[in-house]
């Protein structure tokens, strides 16, 4: 077994001071837990670039090792759960909050928090997908179990070039919905229209009207990844009986909204946690990604990078630049 490996390591070495830098960590600095997990690959997130600047409502004890995403191969399972050279995918939790993630080349967390990679993905696709895609998934799933039928009309996504949003558009389109996409990047159409995109509208377009307590019905569904207006726009042109689902912040977390689409037009807004999810919808959403919905354009989704290409994709990410997913292949220098 390797005791050492490689990793991005975030330290405080003064208040609000806050670097990062890569370095050779030793197996026995890992956390407690049951699996040991060899990390190929792994994914640059939105809490990741959080994590990697001190951002305390992600990570508050430094030194530590962001990225919530990992898949590789196990090393060891001390409670028998997974056996050595079994390939797993490691998401969320507390995986790159407070627990040692994926931007280093070896993890220790509990097994549970590790399922089996299904057949149909390999390691570099599942990491392609990361939290983002099971995100994107459960949304979708939800409109599915809720009698959403790609024939019920179409469905709006909101924050449609982001990660959860992009990948949203694209299974949505898999699945043989009927998509709009939102988006304050309309220079970005051609790309959500090849992601399986049927129309892309502006923000402005959505939100036209929204100081009005209900709005014309327009869609079947909604995949929201925003929040604050953009989501309470989204709820008042939901069809009667139509599904809302949230998993998303970054306009606001304050819902400016009244009850008349609930009670009015039976709307239902569900929302979508990814970090706390159960195993078993997780288990059913990534065979889903493996079979139904594997999608063929994930090479044109994402970059790959290794760890020393961390660094620019994460300030590229934190000013909201960054257009592709980042793959970050741990096996490469």
């Amino acid at each position: 077994m390797p005791q050492q490996f490689k990793a991005l390591l975030v330290e405080q070495p003064e208040k609000k001071v806050f670097t990062r830098s890569i370095v050779t960590r030793n197996v026995a600095e890992l956390p407690e837990g049951e699996l040991l997990v060899k990390v190929h690959y792994s994914s640059l997130n939105f809490k990741d670039a959080l994590s990697s600047v001190g951002n305390p409502g992600v990570t508050r004890n430094f030194p530590h090792t962001p990225g919530i995403d990992a898949a590789g191969e196990v090393v060891s399972c001390s409670d028998g759960t997974f056996q050595p050279g079994e390939q797993v995918i490691v998401t969320s939790y507390d995986l790159g909050m407070e627990t040692d993630g994926g931007f280093g080349q070896m993890i220790r967390v509990p097994s549970n928090w590790a399922l089996k990679l299904p057949a149909g993905l390999s390691l570099k696709e599942s990491m392609m997908l990361g939290t983002a895609g099971l995100t994107a998934a459960l949304s979708v799933q939800e409109l599915v179990d809720n009698g959403v039928t790609p024939d019920a009309g179409p469905i709006l996504v909101t924050g449609a070039t982001g990660g959860v949003g992009s990948l949203a558009v694209a299974i949505l389109a898999k699945a043989g919905y009927q998509v709009t996409a939102v988006t304050g990047k309309l220079e970005e159409s051609d790309y959500l229209q090849g992601l399986g995109a049927d129309r892309v509208i502006a923000r402005e377009t959505l939100l036209t009207g929204n100081e009005r307590p209900m709005l014309k019905t327009t869609w079947a569904g909604v995949v929201d990844c925003v929040g604050g207006e953009m989501l309470a726009a989204a709820i008042k042109s939901t069809r009667n009986w139509g599904v809302v689902t949230c998993c998303g912040l970054v306009g606001s977390p304050d819902l400016p909204i009244n009850v008349f689409p609930f009670i009015l037009r039976g709307v239902r807004l569900i929302g979508i946690d990814s970090a706390e999810c159960p195993a078993a919808p997780r288990v059913k959403v990534w065979q889903k990604l493996a079979t139904d919905w594997k999608l063929n354009r994930l090479e044109a989704m994402v970059e790959e990078v290794t760890l020393a290409g961390l660094e620019e994709k994460i300030q590229a990410m934190l000013k909201g630049g960054l257009r592709r997913r980042a793959l970050v292949n741990l096996q490469k220098s």
